[in-house]
């Protein structure tokens, strides 16, 4: 990957990009409210349960497929596999906060990579309603138009995510930025090989049916700090 490259990706991995991820937990905070993840140890396994049997099969992918649609500039491709995410995500707060972040890469990404014209197509059918525009469609299709490979667009995607889950960690537990940090590192290794070993030819699937309990059950929670 080429210098400029690198840095056009890296403006939509950085927490300063304004996707609103920081107002949602993923169901996180129903799990810690529900009394799953009261310790670091136990936040670790939670989130590794997820990237491997849920996000490793279904964002990752979609991520993957998408980011192809943007280096070959193929809009049905992505178009597809939006769709699919959609059918897939049985939280109705986990549909809405994914499309609202992924509604914001894809706008900022429009105006602002403006030589590659797959990006306003794609913006033009989300705020037509043509495209749920979900986070890991809308993210790979951008990080792919911007000169990212498979691999590294889906280690960027699950780093950022990671790294959500920790901010939001802080939030809801007593964890600190110190321990934060080294629950991160140990994830990097499980990063790297879901980045490489999933395949985007497969089927679409999930399986993490804690996590979407979880989820699931935020909207009913008596007191929220997050939306989801």
């Amino acid at each position: 990957m080429n210098t400029p490259a690198l840095l056009e990706g890296l403006r939509f991995i950085d927490s300063f990009f304004p996707s609103g991820g920081y107002a949602f937990s993923s169901g996180l905070e129903a799990a810690v409210q529900g009394g799953t993840v009261k310790n670091s140890d136990q936040l670790a396994q939670y989130i590794e349960d997820l990237l491997r049997g849920g996000m490793s099969r279904r964002e990752v992918l979609a991520t993957k497929i998408a980011n192809q649609a943007g280096v070959s500039a193929e809009f049905s491709i992505a178009l597809d596999i939006d769709r699919k995410l959609e059918a897939t995500k049985i939280s109705r707060e986990s549909r809405l906060a994914s499309r609202q972040m992924g509604r914001q890469v894809i706008r900022v990404a429009a105006d602002q990579v403006r030589e590659k014209p797959i990006l306003t197509e794609y913006r033009d059918a989300v705020d037509a309603e043509q495209a749920p525009g979900h986070l890991a469609v809308t993210f790979g299709l951008t990080m792919g138009a911007s000169g990212w490979g498979q691999e590294e667009t889906a280690a960027a995607f699950l780093y950022q995510t990671a790294v959500g889950f920790i901010s939001a960690a802080m939030r809801l537990t007593p964890l600190g930025q110190h321990e934060g940090q080294r629950i991160l590192g140990e994830w990097l290794p499980l990063i790297e090989r879901i980045s490489r070993e999933t395949d985007p030819s497969d089927t679409m699937s999930s399986w993490s049916p804690i996590q979407d309990v979880y989820a699931m059950r935020h909207g009913s929670l008596e007191w929220r700090l997050f939306r989801s």
